[in-house]
């Protein structure tokens, strides 16, 4: 535990160097701080051999990094890993590492990858319909730290270097907006990720949306769509009740004129609920209201976490390639998603901390 001392985990360049500068060093050790956590992914400060001993042994006095441990990890058939990281509070997440060979069907330039899956979140408050997480309920947001520290743990987890974070695992990133942003900022600036290989998903946060494009965001953004049709998303994701397409579009279309970056909409075809001529021809009205990608997800099936009502009646469309014929024919850029994980229950939606 931390305990009195300041984690400095987390923190931004300009929030390191008011640190230093608050123990009577100048700004510049900041920066040196800022690098051997980011950059370099210390742990102690004992390592950091560029920093003068004398501070290095304050730094141990009043400072600390406390970063979220891997609790445990498994590892799928196909390759992917899946991390249970323990929060100090006792409390955890899971992330997941996705190997090349598990993003898109068929797209060579995609097998260079290596992606990592994290959380914002503990539970999640949402309640999606097709989600093991909200089967959770909600705890608490994560800090920029924790998120960050995600991705430094599973870097030495990894055999090679992670290329992609996509905000896409437990918890609605867009609810816990400060901390993704900042955590996303410093995996761009401190950590080297190009901010095009980093994504964040959301169900639907139309004001955050909107905030995105007022902050000048340059990550990607992902849209959890399901749905064109309101009726059938707000059965899908409770969230459309109070952002609604109309409002849900628009935020879309504000985004993009000021951001000038596609976005992708992501959708998980259901049988007999989202896969039938209608769904398909709305599909393709909202697509081409701006330039987007659609993502075609795999349905996963979530009856470990036993989901009630609706969700569960819930099953894959036998129409999945056929639809996504209509959409390439409809002359929009599909991709559709290979199932990573499912075997460990870390394929997209399942995250419940099912199995250890």
């Amino acid at each position: 535990m931390a305990g009195e001392r300041t984690n400095l985990l987390g923190m931004s360049r300009e929030e390191l160097s008011a640190f230093v500068r608050g123990a009577g060093q100048p700004a510049y050790r900041g920066t040196q701080l800022y690098r051997w956590l980011y950059a370099r992914g210390a742990r102690s400060f004992e390592g950091m051999t560029d920093i003068a001993r004398d501070f290095r042994r304050t730094l141990e006095g009043v400072a600390a990094i406390a970063a979220p441990g891997v609790a445990s990890s498994r590892r799928s058939s196909d390759g992917t890993v899946k991390l249970l990281f323990a929060l100090e509070d006792g409390l955890r997440v899971e992330s997941v590492l996705i190997p090349p060979a598990s993003a898109f069907r068929g797209e060579a330039g995609e097998q260079n990858r290596l992606t990592l899956c994290v959380s914002t979140q503990v539970g999640c408050p949402l309640d999606c319909a097709f989600c093991a997480t909200g089967t959770m309920g909600f705890r608490r947001n994560l800090s920029a730290g924790e998120i960050v520290g995600q991705v430094l743990a599973a870097s030495g987890e990894a055999e090679r270097r992670i290329t992609n974070v996509v905000f896409m695992g437990m918890g609605e990133p867009l609810l816990n907006y400060e901390a993704t942003m900042k955590a996303a900022a410093i995996l761009t600036d401190g950590c080297g990720i190009a901010a095009r290989h980093i994504t964040v998903s959301t169900a639907g946060r139309a004001d955050r949306i909107r905030r995105m494009a007022d902050d000048g965001a340059r990550v990607k953004l992902a849209l959890s769509l399901h749905s064109a049709v309101d009726e059938t998303r707000s059965r899908l994701m409770p969230i459309n009740r109070k952002y609604g397409l109309r409002v849900l579009t628009e935020a879309l279309e504000y985004y993009y004129r000021k951001i000038r970056q596609r976005v992708t909409y992501e959708v998980i075809f259901f049988d007999g609920v989202n896969d039938g001529e209608e769904d398909v021809r709305r599909l393709v009205a909202l697509a081409r209201r701006i330039p987007s990608k659609i993502n075609i997800i795999p349905f996963h099936a979530i009856g470990f976490a036993h989901p009630q009502g609706f969700g569960a009646t819930l099953g894959p469309s036998p129409r999945m390639e056929a639809i996504a014929g209509r959409l390439r024919a409809a002359h929009l850029t599909v991709m559709v998603r290979m199932s990573a994980g499912e075997d460990i229950d870390a394929a997209c939606g399942q995250l419940a901390l099912s199995g250890g």
